[in-house]
């Protein structure tokens, strides 16, 4: 589908995504409550001020966001606030797919792990399904069932995360495995 076709299609409700940086991904003159509610107005097309504040507050509700946050602008809201709204406007329309791009990459690392839980909770609550983008190996392993690893732009293994994590078969993803910190006990 061309990109300035997307925009119009049913897939595009059904896909939503979750940048990396919170800040930058929120318009700074919207509220939280105008950012969540933008997607239901313009992809499905509720115009009642009070369904819109309705499914906004259920939203909100299911991410952990205080109700008393929504009138404020992003400048208002901690990252781990303004992680939420996004996660809130990505999963108000009930996609199947979110995509995940580095989405706690730009938190600090007591946020990272609250949000964590919170899209792992979600996925299992609202059945989707999560295509999730990090350099992050542990996070990789905690959110996935499946791991693609990619090596200048080339798909150089696949499989269930446990395989891939215990039995890495191209040398790249060993060489990524190899990096990560030992946990010593």
């Amino acid at each position: 589908i061309p990109a300035r076709h997307f925009a119009r299609t049913p897939e595009r409700a059904r896909l939503q995504l979750v940048f990396q940086d919170p800040t930058e991904s929120l318009n700074p003159r919207f509220t939280a409550l105008d950012a969540i509610a933008e997607p239901l107005r313009c992809l499905a097309r509720i115009r009642e001020r009070r369904e819109l504040r309705q499914r906004v507050h259920e939203v909100a509700d299911l991410v952990g966001l205080p109700t008393e946050l929504l009138s404020r602008f992003p400048h208002q809201l901690s990252g781990g606030q303004k992680a939420r709204v996004g996660i809130a406007r990505a999963i108000a329309l009930h996609p199947t797919l979110l995509v995940l791009d580095e989405p706690t990459s730009a938190l600090d690392v007591s946020v990272q792990a609250i949000i964590l839980h919170l899209l792992a909770s979600l996925r299992q609550r609202l059945g989707m399904s999560y295509l999730f983008v990090s350099h992050d190996l542990n996070v990789v392993r905690l959110l996935s069932d499946r791991v693609l690893v990619m090596h200048r732009g080339q798909i150089v293994e696949e499989g269930a995360v446990d395989t891939v994590f215990t039995h890495p078969e191209h040398p790249y993803t060993r060489a990524l495995l190899a990096a990560l910190p030992a946990v010593r006990t």
